[in-house]
């Protein structure tokens, strides 16, 4: 059974964030769309790993097959591998993964793999260390340790968050493409989207990606569209693949969303836009709710998906029109984002 909503849209993936705590500190980061609390400082109850497991078993059971841990910065909890491992373990999964900085992913990168974590998303927007730390307050040096882990590790594939910002990173595309090549790992680009960023930070750092995809679509050996994650184009060049991600305002975005977001206090998010639809699963799970009735509780939640532009469905006005060797896909995890 997989539940679509009233649009038609599959429901077949769960973010999870975990926790809103992170040990950096990134202006561009939508924190997965969610509004700022005092939670980011870690001065609210999370969910515990019992409840996070329960929420994911509920799930799985309407057919939600992969999961993706987030936050924050998941790898802030000392028992994310105790979570990896319950989830890991529920009949049904196809796909376990998790976005993370990286910054402290070297020292359990090992662990989390053997606990059936199965690849991880890399937030890197620059190999520059001085720029690095002017958009993150980290150090470069701890996130490529990271970076040397997870492919030492076994994660397949790990892939590089590059978040494009005006007049920052744009012209290190080539250098993260052959930093990319040199690892074995995939460069997914992203284009910077508006979602707990503000206006004026938005109006200075967006650029559009148009001329990067068109550079892409001339080198590319093979292009390929990911049916089932926004329609995104993923460019096969030699001896590298790079995927495009442009932002959630585009209307191929929305139309071709799968996904439903767990907040980190246990509620429902239908849209990385909204925060005025969300339902409360963790509360009634604390208060004694059955599978049964947490079950309805997503399924209501699914009800209420629907394309955030869901009048601009398929004007898709940010992509270039594309012709030739673009092929329809449904890809299975190893190249999931």
């Amino acid at each position: 059974m997989v539940l679509t909503d009233k649009c038609g849209r599959p429901l077949l993936n769960l973010r999870i964030s975990i926790t809103q705590r992170c040990n950096l500190r990134c202006d561009y980061c939508h924190k997965e769309g969610e509004e700022i609390t005092s939670c980011s400082r870690g001065t609210t109850e999370e969910m515990t790993v019992e409840e996070i497991i329960r929420i994911t078993r509920i799930a799985i059971s309407l057919g939600i097959a992969r999961v993706k841990l987030t936050g924050g910065e998941p790898l802030m909890r000392k028992d994310l591998c105790e979570i990896v491992k319950g989830i890991a373990a529920i009949p049904g999964l196809k796909d376990l993964s998790m976005t993370t900085n990286g910054t402290i992913l070297g020292f359990q990168a090992r662990e989390l793999r053997i606990c059936g974590l199965r690849r991880v998303n890399i937030s890197l927007p620059t190999l520059n260390a001085e720029t690095y730390t002017k958009l993150t307050k980290g150090k470069i040096e701890n996130v490529l340790e990271g970076v040397k882990a997870a492919v030492e590790a076994g994660f397949y594939p790990v892939k590089l968050n590059m978040v494009i910002l005006n007049g920052v990173n744009v012209d290190s595309v080539s250098e993260m493409m052959d930093f990319a090549r040199q690892t074995g790992t995939i460069l997914q680009m992203i284009e910077l989207d508006p979602v707990n960023v503000d206006n004026a930070y938005f109006s200075v750092y967006h650029k559009f990606l148009d001329a990067h995809e068109e550079m892409l679509n001339q080198k590319a050996l093979k292009v390929e569209t990911r049916r089932f994650m926004q329609n995104r184009l993923i460019f096969h060049l030699p001896k590298v693949t790079v995927e495009v991600v442009h932002p959630i305002e585009n209307g191929e975005f929305c139309a071709h969303c799968t996904r439903l977001r767990v907040t980190s206090e246990g509620k429902l998010k239908t849209c990385l836009m909204r925060n005025d639809n969300l339902v409360d699963v963790l509360a009634p799970m604390r208060q004694g709710a059955s599978d049964e009735e947490l079950k309805a509780l997503f399924i209501d939640a699914n009800h209420l998906r629907e394309p955030y532009n869901k009048r601009r469905q398929g004007t898709s006005n940010q992509q270039l029109p594309r012709e030739g060797n673009a092929s329809s896909t449904d890809f299975e995890f190893n190249v999931l984002r």
